[in-house]
């Protein structure tokens, strides 16, 4: 019996400018979703390490498309190997979900030689991106307001609480009912509308007043209020 302990290098099936053009244009293009991320995210979870991700994701997609080529069970066996990988890291936001799958199917394009159509399709969603972004398209002018209210867990402090909001607010919705501090307090979380020309500092002082001066917090859009 002979054994046979030659290696078989299959990297000859694409050429070394394959390789090179598609891990160089896969990074480029990947960079750019990037920085229109960077440019285009608005809230305070914005992640250096989510964005450096993506890059990496983006040249790891077209590797793994380079590997596969048009061999089904390479495409069968990594599918079967990536399926152990789980991320137990949740997504803050439903956008990023949009930049994951966007850097994976530039990945996908330039692993697979499309070099043309991987170019085209970022800079066409990256500019509607940039479009709705700086039109703030589908935008809704309506502000909340989320108020939360710790009181003693002895007294019924809800109806003196609705009855406050109820003066100061144009709607309020109960969201959550919490006991925290080992029992010590009860924290109730509502969302609500001011009245127009209302301040957060007026309702903070009202709530103060009928909740045995425990902590009141009321958190906007933009800046956090408290007492």
């Amino acid at each position: 019996m002979t054994v046979n302990f030659e290696l078989q290098d299959l990297t000859g099936t694409f050429s070394v400018t394959d390789i090179v053009v598609a891990l160089i244009l896969s990074f480029v293009l990947s960079a750019i979703i990037g920085w229109v991320y960077r440019a285009t995210h608005r809230n305070v979870s914005y992640s250096q390490s989510f964005v450096q991700t993506l890059v990496i994701l983006g040249m790891l997609i077209s590797l793994i498309m380079l590997v596969v080529g048009s061999n089904i069970a390479r495409a069968f066996a990594l599918v079967g190997a990536l399926s152990v990988v789980r991320f137990r890291n949740a997504i803050k936001e439903t956008r990023d979900v949009g930049f994951i799958f966007l850097v994976m199917g530039v990945g996908m394009a330039t692993g697979t030689r499309f070099y043309v159509l991987a170019m085209v399709a970022t800079a066409a969603i990256c500019l509607v991106i940039i479009v709705m972004h700086r039109f703030s398209w589908f935008r809704l002018s309506v502000q909340r307001q989320v108020v939360k209210v710790q009181v003693p867990p002895e007294g019924d402090y809800t109806a003196a609480i609705q009855d406050v909001l109820i003066r100061h607010t144009t709607e309020f919705e109960l969201v959550s009912m919490e006991s925290i501090r080992g029992g010590a307090l009860t924290e109730l979380m509502y969302t609500v509308r001011l009245k127009k020309g209302g301040e957060p500092s007026d309702l903070i002082v009202a709530l103060g007043q009928v909740t045995s001066g425990q902590r009141v917090t009321v958190l906007t859009g933009y800046d956090q209020t408290d007492l």
